[in-house]
């Protein structure tokens, strides 16, 4: 069965500067030794979570988009993080998926954090994202999303799991860091699947701290990676035998509710 090659970047972001933030990034994943299929950065990697939305939000055929079609390529990598995307009159905390062909798919952020305004700037999604690669299927969310069961919550097709790993990528202050790494391991375990969550470190513009906290979760809930307040970038293969493994030996999936989710 085949194994997925993972990298997280756990970085520290400048407040509201795209270029300095690319340049860095674009340091960090060029000189990434190793192989990997998929590199995973923060939400809005680019900016930071801001509110700025007017003044920082790009279209389809922005700069940030078009240094991630470049460095996917240059890499031979898949490349994904959101960014404050533009369309129409309407703003989006958008997760990009980059292959290195250059074509992409997107998520748009449904749950929007009031409690920082953002449902004030920008509109929420209503369509999950659901990935292949190498016969993987990948699920991606963004930050808040982690609060909410339901919204990637596994459901059955064709007599099997919907998908293999959840992916969520953040700017999860550690003020509430139990929070995070407890509803990590929660999504692993009630989903039966790898859990991926990539986080920032630092100081963002309102001296709000992050201590970054990225994770790697098996299937059991076991944590198989964890870095605390410093910046990293760690390739970890998980492997589908194990996931197959624990599916087979604990078939939980298979008592789950039926439902539907209101768009």
């Amino acid at each position: 069965m085949s194994s997925l090659h993972i990298s997280l970047v756990q970085t520290r972001l400048q407040w509201e500067d795209k270029s300095a933030n690319l340049r860095h990034l674009e340091e960090k994943i060029l000189g990434m030794p190793g192989k990997a299929e998929l590199v995973v950065l923060p939400e809005m990697f680019s900016t930071g979570f801001s509110m700025e939305a007017e003044t920082l939000a790009e279209d389809m055929d922005g700069p940030t988009l078009s240094w991630m079609k470049k460095i996917a390529g240059l890499k031979k990598i898949i490349l994904t993080g959101s960014i404050i995307a533009r369309e129409g009159d309407k703003f989006f905390n958008r997760l990009l998926w980059v292959l290195p062909n250059g074509q992409y798919g997107h998520y748009d952020k449904r749950h929007l954090f009031a409690y920082a305004g953002e449902d004030n700037r920008y509109s929420p999604g209503n369509k999950r994202l659901i990935a292949s690669v190498n016969g993987w299927k990948i699920h991606l969310l963004i930050c808040y999303d982690l609060r909410f069961p339901v919204w990637s919550r596994q459901s059955i097709q064709n007599g099997q799991p919907e998908y293999d790993l959840l992916v969520y990528v953040a700017n999860w202050p550690e003020r509430r860091n139990h929070a995070w790494k407890s509803l990590l391991q929660a999504r692993a375990i009630e989903n039966q699947c790898y859990v991926v969550g990539v986080n920032r470190v630092g100081d963002d513009g309102h001296g709000i701290y992050h201590s970054g906290d990225s994770m790697v979760v098996d299937p059991l809930g076991n944590i198989l990676y964890h870095k605390a307040h410093e910046e990293d970038l760690f390739t970890i293969a998980l492997e589908k035998e194990k996931l197959e493994e624990v599916r087979n030996k604990f078939p939980f999936w298979k008592d789950a509710d039926h439902f539907l989710i209101d768009p």
